[in-house]
């Protein structure tokens, strides 16, 4: 599963030094260590959990395919909230969200604190019943070398499912995603972590 897949099609982002803790599935056993000569090592810490500035976020909300302003990338902390609820196949929906992903993504790399939230639907055409829904949370500090990710509210049919049952219902058309949420095991209800960043000195003298 490479970085560029899990950036453009699921934005599982907690990513920092060229790591994304989207490729740490959270039952995995992780046990190594986080130095600055390594910057591709992570450790998975507990659960997931809040990050320590987000009474400080000032949430900037966006719809549909919609890119935000390339100066919003200097604020820190960064906190963002998209809507991708209309991925469909009939009206041009999934290009739309694959075209606003690079800026997206874009926005995000500058700060030192980002955390951003989603909600996610795909279906066949507007109006349909999704065949399937959830939610994100995904953030990171790097000033405290933390990042979490939380992935909850999966649903196939309006129903109540565990994540590898959505992967499954996504795979015939979606593959790379239904690969991506596969990450995640097949737990139901949520998954998330908490984990470790590498040191980025920018960010630790801008702290």
């Amino acid at each position: 599963m490479s970085h560029s897949r899990l950036r453009n099609l699921l934005l599982t982002c907690a990513f920092a030094l060229g790591v994304c803790t989207a490729a740490v599935p959270p039952t995995a056993a992780v046990a190594t260590e986080t130095t600055a000569s390594s910057p591709s090592s992570l450790t998975v810490v507990g659960p997931f959990s809040e990050p320590g500035f987000a009474a400080a976020c000032t949430w900037h909300t966006f719809g549909e395919g919609e890119q935000p302003p390339w100066w919003l990338a200097f604020a820190d902390p960064l906190c963002v909230e998209y809507s991708k609820r209309d991925i469909t196949l009939d009206n041009g929906g999934a290009l739309k969200f694959l075209l606003a992903e690079p800026s997206r993504i874009a926005a995000s790399l500058v700060t030192c604190r980002y955390y951003q939230k989603d909600h996610w639907s795909v279906q066949s055409t507007p109006g349909a019943v999704p065949w399937v829904t959830w939610d994100g949370q995904y953030w990171w500090d790097k000033q405290r070398q933390r990042a979490g990710i939380r992935l909850a509210n999966f649903r196939i049919n309006k129903n109540p499912v565990g994540i590898g049952d959505a992967a499954i219902a996504l795979r015939p058309l979606y593959p790379d995603l239904a690969d991506a949420l596969a990450a995640y095991g097949n737990s139901s209800g949520e998954s998330g972590l908490t984990a470790t960043l590498p040191f980025d000195l920018r960010c630790a003298l801008g702290g």
